[in-house]
């Protein structure tokens, strides 16, 4: 292809944790490309870019200033600030058929494949083809239950390698399950149904050492941009259960814990086929700061990954929580509509008519995705039943107040590896 047609150049987005075997994999692409001329960006989170390096070595190219002549044509750059422009001088100055972004370990792709479907002049030349995680299966799979908890490698992001994983595999279209031959054939079917659980369309192959047929990475087609940051396995078992059980959920129920409840509502399997299961628990009754926490604190292994919304007794932010295996962090997402004044409060509803609105309690409401294997549902519905905040207790005068986030964007790790 020519550099400065009509046609835009496809783009392949590289992610996973430090140490999965990206590197590994893009030299494997350069040095099997075959016809195709590929261009390289890769993104290092250090002051040396050390992948360039490493591409450098397996490809007898020359660097300069971080910019990387390839024997077969490539360019290899580090990815600062500018990305938008590194890509766009690429397409103007070099004339290669397809892109591959390497992302640094702690990033995840879909804030790089933005860059290219949200229109601007990259968008004009690019054309986003894969978004590709690649992980170390071991590790992952430790990350989820394992005896013991991976460290991360290298100390640029704060977040645990739990949270770093989901959040890169729920937004792929293609997961390597790399480090296959550390894997028993029974792990490495486990590591399929989670990859499955947490984002239902991706592919998966097994791999060792990275190698895998260019063809399923290059010009795969993969991509929709419609559906970026769209519909993890978290939000399908969500939209599910509002389809089976209708959107107002338990908004009727205003009892305690003791009135009407049904210990199948919300019940989901998104794997008939992945053999890994999901629920939605939704209430219109505030939790327990104290009761909750224990709660969170106490989730049994088994559940992979739950995520959603709580309603917290005495504080009016909506809290985020988002659990990854051993990690669980809640974040103040801002203040519920009903706690606004009235004219703000009418101002937002009239903009939002599809929003629910409980004639009690407005838009307050819990509304929780718990995805796992071999989890004890009725057990963990029980658990979080307990920490509501029953009639009598939410009818006195006593401050329930406990240690969650009450100004917005403010997080409280709520337990960590």
């Amino acid at each position: 292809m020519e550099t400065g047609t009509d046609e835009p150049i496809p783009v392949t987005i590289l992610s996973g944790s430090l140490g999965a075997g990206k590197t590994t994999l893009l030299n494997h692409l350069l040095s099997t490309a075959g016809d195709r001329t590929l261009a390289v960006l890769v993104n290092d989170m250090g002051e040396v870019n050390v992948d360039a390096e490493l591409v450098a070595e397996g490809s007898e190219l020359e660097l300069d200033d971080g910019v990387a002549e390839l024997s077969n044509g490539c360019i290899c750059c580090e990815l600062q600030d500018d990305l938008e422009t590194a890509v766009v001088r690429l397409a103007r100055d070099r004339s290669f058929d397809h892109l591959i972004v390497e992302s640094s370990g702690i990033s995840e792709p879909a804030p790089v494949a933005r860059l290219f479907t949200t229109e601007s002049r990259v968008a004009a030349l690019y054309d986003v083809d894969t978004l590709v995680t690649v992980l170390d299966t071991p590790a992952f799979l430790a990350a989820f239950g394992g005896e013991e908890t991976p460290e991360r490698r290298g100390d640029e992001d704060d977040r645990p390698l739990s949270d770093l994983l989901v959040e890169q595999v729920e937004v792929s279209n293609l997961v390597l399950l790399n480090k296959a031959d550390l894997c028993s054939d029974a792990e490495l079917a486990e590591a399929e149904e989670l990859v499955g659980a947490l984002q239902p369309d991706a592919e998966t192959i097994r791999t060792e050492f990275s190698a895998v047929d260019p063809d399923r990475l290059l010009g795969a087609g993969l991509f929709d941009p419609n559906r970026v940051n769209d519909l993890p396995g978290w939000k399908r078992a969500l939209e599910s259960a509002e389809d089976d059980h209708g959107h107002d959920g338990d908004a009727h129920d205003h009892a305690g814990s003791g009135g009407h409840h049904d210990d199948h509502h919300g019940h989901h399997h998104p794997d008939e086929v992945y053999g890994v299961s999901s629920f939605v628990y939704r209430r219109r009754r505030p939790f327990h700061p104290d009761r909750f926490t224990a709660f969170l604190e106490d989730l049994p292994a088994e559940i992979v990954r739950a995520k959603g919304t709580a309603w917290l007794a005495g504080n009016e932010m909506r809290v985020s929580i988002a659990q990854a295996g051993p990690s669980i962090r809640a974040t103040a997402q801002g203040p519920w509509i009903a706690s606004l004044p009235e004219v703000e409060r009418d101002m937002y509803r009239s903009n939002r008519p599809n929003l629910e609105w409980d004639d009690e309690h407005g838009d307050r409401r819990t509304e929780l995705v718990f995805i796992g294997t071999e989890y004890d549902e009725a057990e963990l519905r029980a658990g979080l039943e307990d920490a509501l905040v029953p009639d009598e207790e939410w009818a006195s005068d006593d401050a329930l107040e406990g240690s969650f986030p009450d100004e917005q964007g403010d997080e409280l790790v709520v337990r960590e590896p």
